[in-house]
């Protein structure tokens, strides 16, 4: 059993208390799920944390299975708490590399020596090892998946891997941070039933934190709702949810798509992800798609469905087997997956954001938004090639340069690594950008995104996670791109905020005229946010349409009995 009284946590930013959680208590008995909602920034992953003995807090303690832990607890009640509770922290990804089975043997060999080294088969326990991790891996409904390489499982199978490797560790008490965001409905309905089946066959108390109320409505036996740091209320998950749900602003129209020509052409795209000692993994085979101007586009599917894939082969920063993808570029097509003289000039146009999109730490959003415009802006490409001759840098080595900002952190770090370079490469190119042109070309964006100006002048440290991510798109939109491309970069907002986001996408939509392709699991999001949804499976489109009769086609495919409950009856 756990039992939390008068947690208070403080955080210091820029010399300025904050206090973050204020005199938290509650209980969770043994075979209990405890469910824990607010916005984004209400202290929702920090009290887990505590829990866990990662973040030391000021006042308050807390009992765990007989033992009790106060801020004098230190190293030694961390170490405790480490031993006997596991977590799964959101947007977490970090596996060992390998087939991914090994993963929760390396963990049954830290319980045993101490270490997470990989045994050899030979060892005398190996096989014992190897059979327990079947055990896990079946729990959350990856055993068909064990000697699939972990970096090449899909988003969603990673965070089941995860769950299982803490699952191995025997512990008196589960943490879950949104441990289902980023997987389809499919996956979520197997992880979130398999959570159910712990509840009995672990008899511990079970915490799960998700901003998802079809979440809370399916596992939880009670919901608490923390807002400015405090319990703002607690008891049946329904009736605290339809509290937290008030707060939903009413939706923004969908503006009407007006144009009957595409201006994005996917044609015959192929690509085969392979691993030799399991065989095929991904098969997308003579793949075509169009996307008309103005329209908002949601790809979605199944958890490994190849969403993600096609959506990287369209941006062309994956590689292709064959097909091309057409962008129509002042009355020219240009094949994006090429290099050519004008693919440089079409990727001022697009802005791209992907699943682990994020901002500079310790720079402004203001200066994040400059560099933005000292690559984009109007006659950045020019003054980069007339620096490109002078540096005796070639067009089709500025090109792939040019790429780098849309790439993730580890794809840029290995590329400029391939082409010798680094970071400092962009100020030798492109032109510094004063504020204020910042300032011009933010207001309208910021406008439309219901976002202060305010907000330039601060770091992602001193901003919300809903301004956070509103601000991330601002910095996308600030160089006024044609198409912006989003894969999933919204999974772990909660509703009212994610209300925010999407009505923000719609004003932008319909102002701008900007199409938008997004990849998304969420079908409550879709269905408000797109014109058009394209359902994909196993690397082909199975349907094309409506946003709502197409998110309803892959729920009934999904078996998803979880969404039984959506926003929208709950909030009414």
């Amino acid at each position: 059993m756990l039992n939390v009284s008068n947690i208070v946590k403080d955080y210091e930013v820029n010399s300025e208390k904050i206090r973050i959680l204020n005199d938290i208590s509650f209980s969770v008995k043994n075979g209990e799920i405890l469910g824990i909602t607010g916005k984004s920034g209400s202290g929702k992953s920090t009290l887990l944390k505590i829990l866990r003995g990662v973040e030391p807090f000021e006042e308050g303690s807390f009992e765990l299975d007989g033992e009790t832990f106060t801020p004098e607890s230190g190293s030694l009640g961390a170490k405790t708490l480490n031993k006997n509770t596991a977590i799964h922290l959101q947007r977490t990804f970090g596996l060992w590399t390998g087939p991914a089975i090994e993963n929760i043997i390396r963990k049954l060999n830290f319980l045993r020596e101490g270490h997470e080294s990989l045994p050899l088969p030979e060892s005398p326990h190996y096989d014992e090892m190897y059979e327990k991790s079947m055990v896990y891996l079946k729990l959350v409904g990856m055993e068909h998946k064990a000697l699939h390489a972990a970096n090449l499982l899909s988003g969603g199978e990673k965070q089941r891997i995860i769950i299982a490797r803490q699952l191995a560790a025997s512990p008196k008490l589960l943490l879950l941070d949104e441990p289902v965001t980023m997987t389809g409905p499919d996956t979520k309905q197997e992880v979130l039933d398999a959570i159910k089946d712990l509840k009995n066959t672990l008899n511990i108390p079970i915490i799960v934190v998700s901003h998802l109320p079809e979440i809370h409505m399916y596992l939880a036996d009670r919901v608490i709702f923390l807002q400015d740091g405090k319990i703002f209320d607690e008891g049946k998950p329904k009736d605290v949810l339809k509290h937290f749900l008030s707060e939903l602003k009413p939706q923004v129209q969908l503006a009407p798509v007006t144009e009957t020509e595409p201006i994005i052409q996917v044609r015959d795209l192929s690509k085969r992800l392979a691993l030799i000692r399991v065989g095929e993994v991904l098969n997308i085979k003579d793949f075509s798609l169009d996307i008309y101007r103005g329209e908002i586009v949601a790809l979605i599917g199944p958890s490994g469905a190849g969403k993600t894939t096609i959506l990287k082969m369209m941006e062309g920063l994956s590689k292709i087997k064959s097909g091309h993808v057409g962008y129509l570029h002042e009355g020219e097509w240009i094949d994006i997956t090429q290099y050519s003289k004008k693919r440089i000039e079409l990727r001022s146009k697009i802005s791209i954001m992907h699943q682990e999109f994020t901002m500079s730490p310790h720079s402004t959003v203001k200066q994040q938004i400059a560099f933005r415009l000292s690559i984009k802006m109007t006659g950045a490409i020019e003054y980069a090639r007339q620096k490109a001759i002078e540096l005796k840098i070639s067009d089709e080595t500025l090109d792939m340069i040019y790429q780098l900002p849309d790439m993730s952190e580890e794809e840029k770090t290995q590329a400029l690594q391939d082409m010798k370079m680094s970071i400092d490469i962009f100020p030798k190119l492109f032109p510094h950008v004063p504020d204020t042109d910042v300032m011009k070309y933010a207001k309208k964006v910021f406008d439309a995104m219901d976002l202060p100006m305010s907000v330039l002048d601060k770091t992602p440290y001193q901003i919300s996670g809903g301004e956070h991510v509103r601000a991330f798109i601002a910095l996308a939109l600030a160089t006024s791109p044609e198409i912006l491309m989003l894969d999933e970069p919204f999974g772990d907002l909660d509703p009212v905020t994610l209300r925010d986001v999407t009505n923000s996408l719609k004003n932008i939509n319909a102002k701008f005229g900007t199409t938008i392709v997004l990849v998304s699991h969420h079908m409550d999001f879709v269905k408000e946010v797109a014109h058009r949804a394209v359902l994909i499976d196993n690397g082909a489109i199975v349907d094309d349409g409506k946003a709502h009769e197409v998110c309803d086609l892959l729920i009934e495919r999904s078996h998803a009995t979880y969404l039984e409950h959506n926003i929208q009856e709950l909030a009414n």
